[in-house]
């Protein structure tokens, strides 16, 4: 009995406990878009009593004060009936009351998200951007924020993307590896306001990581820069590399500081060559290649990716060129801030 039970658990019992955290999750998972659905309905509905009684008694902004007092009396332990939060519903109602299918997705969203797409975004289109990314990446307040500010839709959306992903890996993975690649990236919020060496904007990246993560998206986890590569009695050095939790496989990440050559796309072919055969695991999908450079011409990346078996992406990066009149003489002119990076860059090389 106990050899059979052995057996079974080597051979059947992993995949079995596999199998019902796998369950369980599903579950969790439906519990808590359903509970998020009915509050999304809650405060709609709500938004609703108050407009409707204001308009009938002629009711004026003190009713808002006296009926969040009145529902903390009757509901000591309930939160989110602040007047603030009363106001948020109240024009939730009014917003959303005339267009079903982008009050449906508001209701996948949680409601601090809604808040912020509510107040930041006025235009449908991007509203339902916004939400369905929302829902889709399961964006933070504080990631969608970024997103918001970075202008995610305006990258996303509007700037044609390049890459050869539909070619090079199968149809579902082509599709999610082209939802994580935008179009260009802001890298205005990490203080690199001009162009500068490749190396110093790759180390302005690494000091603030998180937030270079969140300007790449969900789902990347960070492993390490300079990641070194050998073949035969050479090494090669991968300036970024990340892990895509979605994915499932590694991403590498080569800056460049001036427009896209051609021989960029065989540079990073040739890494994710030798990711595939020497750092990937066996159950991990092919890795992926993004170069982000300052410009790019999409008709010259369609031809110098033409031919390649590696999936790779090219993006340009942007960063605030004009400083603000405000501004002007507070900070160091650009011959400083040249002399300042040829002293960073001599200091690396000691």
């Amino acid at each position: 009995m106990v050899k059979e039970i052995n057996h079974i658990i080597k051979d059947d019992y992993q995949h079995l406990l596999i199998d019902v955290l796998s369950a369980i999750e599903k579950a969790k998972i439906k519990v808590a878009s359903q509970w998020n659905k009915s509050v999304i309905d809650l405060y709609f509905n709500i938004g609703k009593l108050i407009i409707t009684r204001q308009e009938k008694f002629g009711w004026g902004k003190s009713i808002v004060e006296k009926l969040s007092a009145d529902l903390k009396k009757q509901l000591p332990s309930a939160l989110g009936y602040s007047p603030q939060n009363l106001w948020y519903m109240r024009q939730f109602h009014n917003e959303y009351k005339d267009d079903p299918a982008l009050l449906a997705l508001t209701q996948k969203v949680p409601w601090g998200q809604n808040i912020q797409i509510m107040s930041k975004i006025k235009s449908k289109e991007q509203r339902t951007y916004y939400l369905n990314s929302t829902n889709k990446f399961g964006w933070s307040k504080s990631v969608l924020m970024f997103q918001i500010k970075a202008n995610a839709y305006e990258r996303q959306v509007t700037d044609p993307k390049a890459h050869n992903f539909t070619k090079a890996l199968p149809e579902h993975l082509a599709d999610q590896a082209n939802e994580i690649l935008k179009s260009s990236y802001n890298f205005e919020p990490f203080g690199i306001n001009q162009p500068i060496l490749e190396r110093d904007l790759e180390n302005r990246l690494i000091a603030r990581i998180k937030d270079l993560i969140m300007e790449l998206g969900y789902g990347f986890t960070y492993i390490e820069n300079q990641y070194r590569l050998t073949l035969g009695k050479k090494e090669y050095f991968v300036d970024l590399l990340f892990f895509h939790r979605k994915l499932k496989c590694l991403v590498a990440i080569d800056l460049k500081i001036g427009e896209f050559e051609p021989e960029f796309a065989g540079k990073m072919n040739f890494y994710l060559n030798l990711l595939n055969d020497q750092v990937k695991f066996k159950d991990e999908n092919p890795s992926i290649g993004i170069i982000l450079c300052a410009e790019k011409d999409n008709i010259e990346v369609e031809y110098a990716l033409a031919g390649l078996q590696n999936p790779i992406g090219v993006a340009k990066y942007s960063y605030k060129k004009r400083l603000p009149s405000n501004l002007k003489g507070e900070l160091p002119g650009v011959s400083e801030i040249k002399q300042m990076i040829k002293d960073e860059f001599k200091k690396s090389k000691e």
